[in-house]
C-alpha cells in the first residue's frame, strides 16, 4: 500500500459554495461528474461526495489541496455502480511516480455529510 486518505464534506456548505460560485462545477467537475450529480433530486450530495474522493485521493498521495487541479480526478461509476477513480493531466504523472498502479475508493453520504476513502496500491 502506498498511501490512505479519506475525506468529509458537509454537504450543506457545499451547496453554499456551488450556489455562491456557479462556475466551480465547471472547474472541478468533469462533464460526466456534472451530468450524474445534476440527475439527483440533491446534487450537492453527490457533488459533496466526488469532492470528498478528490481530496481523499490528495491525501492517499500525501498532498494536500493545490498540487494539482481537482478537475484531473475523476470519479467514474462502472456498470455495476461501484465507483472508480480515473486520473487525467498531471494526476496521471503524479501517481506514476508514487508507484501506484491501482486505486480503491468507496463513497457514502446522507443529507448532511459526504464521505470517501481512498487506498492507493
Amino acid at each position: 500500500m502506498i498511501g490512505i486518505g479519506a475525506d468529509l464534506v458537509q454537504v450543506d456548505r457545499f451547496r453554499s459554495a456551488l450556489d455562491r460560485t456557479p462556475r466551480l462545477r465547471e472547474r472541478l467537475f468533469r462533464p460526466d461528474e456534472r451530468m450524474y450529480a445534476e440527475r439527483a433530486v440533491d446534487p450537492a450530495q453527490r457533488y459533496a461526495a466526488r469532492f470528498a474522493a478528490k481530496e481523499a485521493t490528495l491525501k492517499a498521495l500525501g498532498l494536500g489541496l493545490g498540487a494539482m487541479a481537482l478537475y484531473d480526478i475523476e470519479v467514474v461509476r462502472e456498470s455495476s455502480g461501484r465507483p472508480i477513480l480515473c486520473l487525467h493531466g498531471k494526476a496521471v504523472e503524479t501517481a506514476m511516480e508514487a508507484g501506484v498502479t491501482q486505486w480503491q475508493l468507496t463513497l457514502a453520504h446522507t443529507d448532511r455529510v459526504a464521505h470517501a476513502t481512498v487506498v492507493a496500491l
